[in-house]
């Protein structure tokens, strides 16, 4: 089926590729890498309990909106919104959601970077013999601070979405995510059973699902929220851009609940892997971002078949990153097919090579250009702070306006049922997002910037 006038754009040959590509872009690094680490820091069970709710009454009707206002225009986020407001000054919220993606995939794909030379260290049994979590950390410093390294291993990244993104919709991308997420899905599974049979686990079970209600403030709900709207990829154009390759046929409503109940799952199968083994282990829960990369390499270490759950891991935490990283660069890519009329490969090489290009300074950033800073931070830390704490809940925020208060409610329903069915939780969604949603994206945003 061609949706527009320009042959480059495709669209998914399936349902099931289509949910299964959208949650890989929402099961990135926040999932594997993030989820665990701040659930340690915030109380284990009872930031779970709180992210859950706000996945279900903020995540979902952002992501529904999204979906609808792709699906309606067929186009990128810049002309899904001057499709619906020609003109208007509200296309500089698709430009946003553009911005957003080039400026994370930038950075992204330095940590996409980590994770494959994780891989090749675990081969090498380079990461199979620290005896604490404090000689984890040290190599983990000494390998970050390694500037040549660092630019190949992102530069090795960048080529792997590049391979994926410039095969097209159906060819590449659906393609990947309907290999790559059930691997995902199967390695997630034999690591949280290694994990579970480890002597002393049951302790971090406990920890992390038996909710203690006084762990609960108003800091860890604004934590929990935060986390469950990063991490469904909201706000920076992704699912804007893969609605807009979705048939009329398709049930919206039902799809994102099935990205969403997917996300949340695999967010939760990582802390059933991580925190029994940090237990079994004696180690600190809240050790905090150095989790994945200090903690972990020593409990693997420490337990039975430790080099191969090292390998298991760090693929899974590579093909999260990858998942991801491919719906980071379409939305660019989307972008120049759509408004510029350019072919795929063109997009495809002339962007991605712009964000390598841009990205550098990013893996300097631990090393050779680590002195450098603005704003009392590393050219890194800009770049995330930028995207992550202005440009998403922005977007994600204003998106909710545009849909609930400008475009209307009503003209969104039409669409949502316009493959047949009754949209039964019309009345529910819409006072959700005209009210609840960006309402409570303002107080994340305000709390993150004050």
């Amino acid at each position: 089926m061609k949706i527009n006038g320009n042959g480059n754009r495709g669209n998914w040959g399936s349902r099931m590729g289509f949910i299964l590509a959208a949650s890989g872009s929402a099961i990135g690094l926040g999932n594997v890498w993030k989820f665990p680490y701040i659930t340690g820091q915030n109380g284990g069970g009872a930031f779970v309990l709180v992210y859950l709710v706000c996945a279900i009454i903020i995540g979902l009707p952002i992501m529904l909106a999204e979906f609808t206002i792709g699906r309606n225009t067929f186009r990128n986020p810049v002309g899904a919104i001057n499709s619906l407001r020609p003109n208007s000054p509200w296309v500089v919220v698709g430009f946003m959601g553009v911005l957003a993606g080039f400026l994370i995939l930038s950075f992204y794909g330095v940590v996409g970077g980590w994770t494959i030379a994780y891989i090749v260290k675990s081969l090498g049994s380079n990461i199979a013999h620290f005896e604490t979590p404090e000689k984890a950390g040290e190599f983990f410093g000494t390998f970050i601070s390694n500037s040549s390294e660092i630019v190949v291993y992102h530069l090795a990244f960048m080529a792997i979405c590049i391979g994926i993104v410039i095969r097209g919709i159906d060819k590449g991308i659906e393609k990947a995510c309907n290999i790559l997420m059930p691997a995902l899905l199967v390695m997630l599974v034999l690591l949280m059973i290694r994990s579970l049979t480890l002597p002393g686990a049951f302790e971090g079970v406990k920890f992390y699902l038996a909710p203690d209600f006084s762990k609960i403030t108003p800091e860890v709900v604004l934590i929990a929220l935060g986390q469950a709207f990063f991490s469904l990829s909201l706000g920076m154009g992704c699912m804007i851009t893969y609605g807009s390759y979705l048939s009329p046929k398709e049930d919206l409503a039902t799809s994102a609940l099935f990205v969403v109940i997917f996300d949340t799952m695999i967010a939760l199968l990582v802390g059933m892997v991580i925190f029994p083994a940090v237990f079994a282990m004696g180690l600190e829960p809240a050790e905090g971002p150095s989790l994945v990369f200090s903690v972990l390499p020593a409990v693997f270490t420490q337990i039975p078949m430790g080099g191969f759950v090292a390998i298991l891991f760090f693929i899974l935490l590579t093909i999260a990153a990858i998942t991801s990283g491919i719906s980071l660069l379409e939305v660019v890519v989307a972008y120049f097919v759509d408004e510029k009329g350019w072919s795929r490969k063109k997009a495809v090489l002339f962007s991605s090579s712009i964000i390598f290009a841009f990205g550098v300074p990013s893996g300097l950033s631990f090393g050779s250009m680590s002195d450098v800073t603005w704003f009392g931070m590393t050219f890194f830390e800009n770049v995330d702070n930028i995207a992550s704490n202005y440009l998403l809940p922005i977007g994600g925020m204003l998106t909710a306006i545009f849909i609930g208060w400008v475009w209307s409610p009503l003209e969104a329903k039409k669409e949502i049922e316009r493959h047949g069915g009754t949209f039964r939780f019309a009345g529910a969604w819409e006072f959700l997002i005209r009210y609840v949603s960006p309402i409570a994206v303002a107080i994340v945003f305000l709390a993150k910037i004050f």
